[in-house]
């Protein structure tokens, strides 16, 4: 059974995969739309998977308050460069700007969590817990997909 940590490390390859895929494209072409839907239903569905079922029980924790805001914020300012990119036209450098923004903004992010994050987070949660909440998170991020 994999660990709430092996779940999202494993979403998190799927992730950077489809940022550094969707930066290799060029104009509005059949790809980069699918890339770019692939990608986006991917932050999303992880984004509220992973609130539900990692942040919020640490989220109480003293030592993992903070870094539970943290990164909670960085997803909004996922959110936020989603929008940027909708927004822009497909076939403008604008586009990819914004796209390679989102691309940066995520990497850092996964760093974040996988670098410092999640060996603290190891510390508070139980063997069980770690299992259970990783039954969950693959729930949710099914659902999501």
């Amino acid at each position: 059974m994999k660990t709430i940590f092996e779940a999202i490390r494993d979403d998190h390859d799927i992730q950077r995969d489809l940022c550094k895929r969707i930066l290799e494209t060029s104009g509005e072409t059949k790809d980069r739309k699918q890339l770019w839907k692939a990608l986006k239903a991917e932050l999303q569905g992880h984004e509220i998977a992973e609130e539900r079922h990692f942040y919020k029980p640490l989220i109480d924790n003293d030592m993992m308050i903070e870094h539970a805001r943290h990164g909670i914020a960085e997803h909004h300012e996922i959110d936020e460069l989603i929008e940027k990119v909708d927004e822009a036209d497909m076939d403008s450098a604008a586009w990819l700007t914004y796209a390679k923004q989102l691309a940066d903004k995520v990497e850092h992010h996964l760093e974040d969590e996988e670098h410092s994050f999640f060996q603290l987070a190891g510390k508070v949660f139980t063997e069980k817990q770690k299992t259970e909440l990783s039954k969950e998170y693959q729930a949710a991020m099914k659902e999501q997909r």
